[in-house]
């Protein structure tokens, strides 16, 4: 049973980390049809702004948040705006250019950082026990964080104007310009609200990790997996199938601790069995005309 509780625990917990980052990936992608590799360097550049807000200024976390979701959500927009936008229709160049993006980022965080491993204490320091299996507040205000995050993603895509506007071009590009909305500006509002939930996630997740200026490659790669298994632009793919290879990483871990290390390709290894079964995804289409 403690097992059990372990294993669900460290599922949710993996599965919510890359439930926010797959779906603030497959929202540009939907919209605007861009593969932003520099998408979890974004959450590493929000993990360090609250280490740097909350260590070395010395302000509570929640202006840390504040700070690294307008800060990122700035910086991402201006990126859309200077560096992707000129060459989106070029899906190879947008490539190139979000992955060079991605080094940037890990190169200044390097030089400013010395590459040091740093560390945010907890938010919430505490834990109780369940059937004598720790359970620590940080790992519930995460998990909790997430759900609530996800909730008013929802919200905003199903209540408000904008949530109708991004839906609509994701749809049909062309018809929604017909229908009078802005796609070019829809498209970097997207942006922006993409990389700010990669921003969120690195404030929620940074007390549970270690800072280093690689610490955004890993999460890519299972980002990726995770949006390829659930189908690419598929905002539930993604959300089921983070959860389906959190739970993948934690049975590995928890049932083979000396085969820990091969969690990632475990996980990979199911998304290769599916896309065998279902080339376009658990929620994709095959065809693009379907869309």
């Amino acid at each position: 049973m403690n097992l059990a509780i372990d294993i669900i625990i460290s599922g949710l917990i993996s599965g919510s980390i890359y439930a926010l980052l797959a779906i603030g990936f497959s929202l540009i992608f939907g919209v605007a049809r861009i593969v932003n590799l520099a998408h979890t360097a974004f959450y590493m550049v929000a993990a360090y702004c609250i280490y740097v807000v909350t260590q070395k200024i010395g302000l509570n976390p929640v202006w840390g948040m504040v700070a690294a979701f307008v800060l990122v959500t700035l910086l991402g927009m201006i990126c859309y705006k200077f560096f992707i936008n000129p060459i989106r229709e070029h899906e190879g160049a947008v490539l190139i250019a979000t992955i060079a993006l991605g080094i940037i980022f890990q190169e200044v965080m390097s030089n400013i950082f010395t590459g040091t491993y740093l560390s945010v204490p907890a938010l919430i320091e505490g834990y109780f026990t369940i059937l004598g299996v720790k359970v620590f507040f940080q790992q519930l205000l995460t998990f909790g964080a997430t759900l609530f995050i996800m909730a008013v993603l929802w919200a905003l895509l199903r209540r408000t104007k904008l949530g109708l506007a991004i839906r609509s071009t994701a749809q049909d590009r062309e018809v929604a310009n017909l229908m009078g909305i802005n796609e070019a500006r829809v498209a970097m509002v997207t942006m922006g609200l993409s990389v700010g939930l990669a921003a969120l996630t690195g404030s929620v997740v940074v007390p549970l990790t270690i800072l280093e200026p690689h610490m955004w490659l890993s999460p890519l790669i299972m980002m990726m997996a995770v949006v390829v298994l659930g189908g690419l632009g598929s905002l539930k793919g993604s959300f089921i199938g983070a959860y389906i290879l959190g739970f993948a990483e934690a049975l590995v871990v928890f049932l083979a601790p000396m085969g820990a290390f091969l969690k990632g390709s475990v996980a990979l290894s199911i998304m290769i069995l599916v896309l065998l079964l279902r080339p376009e995804g658990l929620f994709g289409v095959y065809f693009e005309e379907e869309r």
